[in-house]
């Protein structure tokens, strides 16, 4: 009986508070735990503002490139990697921009296509998505010879234009890596396309290496809330 007793007593003890030591051991786990959330969040918040390399286009038009401007308005390039998630956002952007633009401008958007990959490794669904906004063309840029005639080097990198083949804009049109929404990108191209003058020329670009072919950015922000 005093067994039994004994042993009911040393049951209900550990539902009481934990010893000390384990009660150190457990805060211990927990800090480190939160410490560890906490970075692994600013890692990847750094990630996402992180710009990529930015282009140092050409002040007129290159003569070389296969693709033809506008001869009544202004022409906007963009570049891009057809498997970069972010670049998803600048395509969104891009329809805002045509949208802003009410006819007033041409815009072609350029995936790259490496040496060495399948006959349709570039038909993704950014090619598709991008097909469909009114007044864009899609165009594949084999071994990305007309991206290093503009000396782009990030997916999502926008060029703008003047109908003379003068220089406007360079940059990206999303305000982070896959971040859709208001951004000075987007607003300069339109201010630049509907009143001739906007407050910069130039902003960070987000997004993938063009020439990579292996590229995959860390899902972003926007792309996990579309999970």
């Amino acid at each position: 009986m005093r067994l039994a007793k004994l042993a009911l007593r040393r049951a209900g003890d550990t539902n009481g508070p934990l010893p000390g030591k384990p009660r150190r051991i457990l805060l211990s786990a927990a800090v480190v735990w939160l410490a560890l959330v906490a970075g692994g969040l600013w890692l990847l918040c750094g990630y996402e503002n992180a710009p990529g390399v930015s282009a140092t286009p050409p002040e007129k038009w290159p003569a070389a490139s296969q693709i033809h401007p506008a001869l009544n308005q202004a022409t906007l390039i963009i570049l891009a990697h057809p498997h970069c998630p972010c670049t998803r956002a600048s395509i969104g952007e891009l329809a805002a921009i045509m949208a802003h633009c009410q006819g007033r401008l041409t815009a072609y958007i350029l995936f790259i296509k490496p040496p060495g990959v399948s006959d349709d490794w570039e038909m993704t669904d950014l090619w598709q998505t991008a097909s469909h906004i009114p007044g864009v063309r899609v165009i594949q840029d084999d071994d990305g010879s007309e991206a290093r005639l503009f000396q782009a080097a990030t997916s999502g990198q926008a060029i703008l234009y003047d109908v003379h083949g003068r220089l406007l804009f360079t940059g990206g049109i999303t305000a982070s890596r896959g971040h859709s929404g208001d951004n000075a990108g987007r607003s300069a191209i339109v201010s630049l396309v509907n009143a001739g003058s906007a407050d910069r020329s130039e902003t960070f670009v987000f997004g993938c290496p063009l020439f990579d072919p292996q590229t995959e950015c860390k899902v972003t922000r926007d792309e996990r809330t579309k999970r």
